[in-house]
Order: C-alpha cells, then sequence, then structure tokens
C-alpha cells in the first residue's frame, strides 16, 4: 500500500504504541481467552516502563505505520541480535509484533509491514526472518504460510495464567 508510511519509533511514541499494542492484541485475542487472562497480560506486556525498556533495548526497533492522512493504523517491532526472544538461525531479524487496528485490516497494510519487515532484513545481511504466532491463530497462520514462511518449532507463550503454544515460523532470505 503505498500511500502508508512506515517510521522509526521513538520514545515520545510509547503511549500510541501502548494504545495500539492493547487494542489489537484484545480484538485479536479476546474471544478465546478470559478475562482474567487477558487483563493479567495486558497489565504486564503493555505496562508503560516495560515499553519504555522496550524501546531503548539494542537491538529493538518499533515502527509505526501511519495512513496517509496520519491517523496510526498499526506498529512493527523487530529484534535483532541478542533481543531476539530466541535464536532460530544464524543471521537472523525477528518479527516480535506485526499489529494492525481492527478499522484497517484487509487493505494489505499487515503485508506491507511484513514486506517492510523482509527488506530490512535484506538490507540488514540477514538471511533469515522468523517470527512466533499464536498456534490457534488460523488466519494468521495462513497468512504466513502464504508468503513462504514454514514451521520450525515451537515455545510456550503465558497468557496470564494460561500457558499457550506459539509456532516458530521461519522464511529464507
Amino acid at each position: 500500500m503505498s500511500d502508508a508510511l512506515i517510521r522509526k519509533c521513538t520514545e515520545a511514541d510509547l503511549e500510541i504504541l501502548r494504545s495500539i499494542g492493547i487494542e489489537t492484541f484484545t480484538d485479536t485475542f479476546a474471544p478465546q481467552n478470559t478475562p482474567e487472562n487477558m487483563a493479567a497480560y495486558l497489565a504486564v506486556a503493555y505496562a508503560p516502563q516495560k515499553l519504555q525498556t522496550e524501546l531503548i533495548t539494542p537491538g529493538v526497533t518499533f515502527y509505526l505505520l501511519l495512513t496517509e492522512a496520519g491517523t496510526p493504523a498499526g506498529y512493527l517491532k523487530l529484534n535483532a541480535g541478542n533481543a531476539q526472544t530466541e535464536v532460530l538461525a544464524d543471521d537472523a531479524l525477528e518479527v516480535e509484533r506485526i499489529y494492525i487496528r481492527q478499522g484497517f485490516q484487509k487493505q494489505g497494510l499487515g503485508r506491507y509491514l511484513l514486506e517492510f519487515a523482509l527488506d530490512t532484513a535484506r538490507q540488514s545481511g540477514k538471511k533469515h526472518l522468523w517470527l512466533g504466532v499464536w498456534e490457534h491463530n488460523q488466519n494468521a497462520r495462513a497468512f504466513y504460510r502464504k508468503l513462504g514462511f514454514r514451521q520450525v518449532g515451537s515455545h510456550t507463550f503465558q497468557l496470564g495464567a494460561d500457558l499457550q503454544t506459539d509456532l516458530l515460523l521461519i522464511k529464507n532470505l
């Protein structure tokens, strides 16, 4: 989508990242999880001090996706080097979060952010792009499979008191 803008985030973007994160995570996962587990997860994962730390961690980069009119539509979080949550391959870049607000879905923006991540990985000399996706998120799994990602493993993801499984997907560049 050529009329959208992707820009690198700064600490000044903390509140919009927090808002988009809570909104999109809730929209996507609340129907399949208990309110208690959702509340517990959101309180920790999107706590301002946690996001503040993530924003200044070496190897972590957030990108805000804005519409042509300047409306925040989503964001992307990439992890390189020691900032990655797993070591899946040498010369890899991790997509930890790719969030599109509900009102902007089905417009090609998820693909646009993922293509940006792929280009960023290539420009950084990486050989792989990888991510984790909840085993029950069928739409996301189909989206990544269509773009050439393949499953190479899994890991656990703690959502409140519920231990869930994320599938680890990788794409060779």
